[in-house]
């Protein structure tokens, strides 16, 4: 008799943990789809990547440490492409704390 509970018991572990890994699973999938809903901030009937942000009012920029132009470009709302043409002699990959770019 010994073998048969053995076995049974066996049995109810791997069909508890199979349950416990769908549950986890779920979970972490309900997790990650509220997560993404919410990012938009604004109810829009747009989608959030494609709402578009206000550009900024500044004429110039004062580079922060840890700045990069695509962090630059996010927070004020002008694209990369226009900060370099604004600003030739900036090297996009060398950024100083304290330079001032243009940005009109």
């Amino acid at each position: 008799m010994e073998k048969r509970s053995s076995a049974a018991s066996r049995l109810l572990a791997a069909l508890a943990l199979v349950a416990a890994v769908i549950v986890v699973v779920g979970v972490v999938a309900t997790a990650m789809n509220s997560d993404s809903s919410s990012k938009g901030g604004e109810h829009s009937s747009e989608p959030a990547h494609k709402q578009k942000k206000q550009r900024t009012k500044a004429k110039t920029y004062t580079v922060e440490s840890g700045d990069t132009l695509t962090a630059i470009a996010h927070k004020t709302g002008v694209p990369v492409a226009e900060i370099l043409a604004l600003n030739p002699e900036v090297d996009p990959q060398i950024l100083i704390a304290g330079q001032t770019l243009q940005l009109k």
